[in-house]
């Protein structure tokens, strides 16, 4: 990427501008996921042995394609083609999981998602989360709003049936956990170990951020390392909703650094105050 082709760094005000323009291209990429009923669709077992369907790739796609319209210039970090990511990101890229929650996906469940996120100075500006067989979508930009649209895949913003303002809530004594059905590592084990009265219930996909955020959930740890663009949505979509991402010692996640696009795990929380107890 030559320094012409580089977009200045994208700000909050920018996002707020620009979020219908995303949300619809989410919801196009959401609308690409459901093409052909599940058992129909192509799949694959990559080199790191996770699934891949044709619905990711699709996605994907739609996704690209649509950034690059509206974002020309904008470098992306894209799960299905990070290969091809570019080496110098600038101050502002986007981050893209076009289906997240494969095996959720290929089950029939209704859990996988579609994720992208705006990442200015390493720190997610702004998140988007769809949620394609549930026809709705999570939208988040910290220090200016965070909502919940129902609305149908493939339709633009403006058609969105129904707004919701989204709020964490306080911790009540029982923490009800979001945990991963896939990935629930010993760490998290333990850190949850640490807790007297926790309510669990297993979830898979970036989805869980969704449900703090919304107030249905109070913690969601992971604590090893994961891709960047299984979370970076949901950390702006979840600070935007007054709550909390960290790294598993308490400091602040950082994006787009060392090239490799992993963090080393996170603890996603509603209530900053228990946050703080928490460690």
């Amino acid at each position: 990427m030559t320094e012409a082709s580089r977009i200045a760094a994208m700000t909050a005000d920018d996002a707020v501008r620009l979020i219908d323009d995303l949300t619809t291209i989410v919801s196009r990429a959401a609308a690409a996921t459901l093409l052909k009923p599940v058992d129909e669709v192509e799949r694959r077992i990559k080199a790191d042995q996770s699934p891949v369907t044709a619905a990711d790739e699709a996605s994907e796609a739609v996704i690209l394609d649509g950034l690059g319209r509206l974002l020309p210039g904008l470098p992306v970090v894209a799960e299905e083609s990070v290969g091809r990511a570019p080496a110098e990101l600038g101050e502002s890229f986007a981050v893209v999981d076009p289906l997240d929650g494969t095996k959720e996906f290929i089950a029939g469940r209704d859990e996988f998602t579609v994720n992208l996120a705006i990442v200015t100075h390493g720190v997610p500006i702004a998140g988007l989360i769809a949620a394609p067989a549930q026809g709705v979508i999570w939208r988040g930009v910290p220090g200016r709003f965070a909502d919940r649209l129902r609305l149908a895949p493939g339709e633009p913003a403006e058609k969105a049936q129904e707004r919701t303002a989204l709020h964490v809530r306080i911790a009540p004594d029982t923490l009800k956990v979001a945990v991963s059905r896939s990935h629930l590592d010993p760490n998290s084990e333990a850190f949850l170990g640490r807790f007297a009265a926790v309510e669990r219930y297993a979830c898979g996909s970036s989805v869980k951020f969704c449900h703090i955020a919304e107030g249905k959930a109070d913690l969601y740890p992971r604590l090893g390392p994961t891709s960047e663009w299984d979370i970076a949505a949901g950390c702006a979509i979840l600070a935007a909703a007054g709550g909390i991402v960290t790294d598993p010692d308490g400091q602040p996640l950082r994006f787009g650094g060392g090239g490799k696009f992993l963090v080393p795990g996170f603890i996603a929380w509603g209530d900053r105050r228990r946050a703080a107890l928490g460690r």
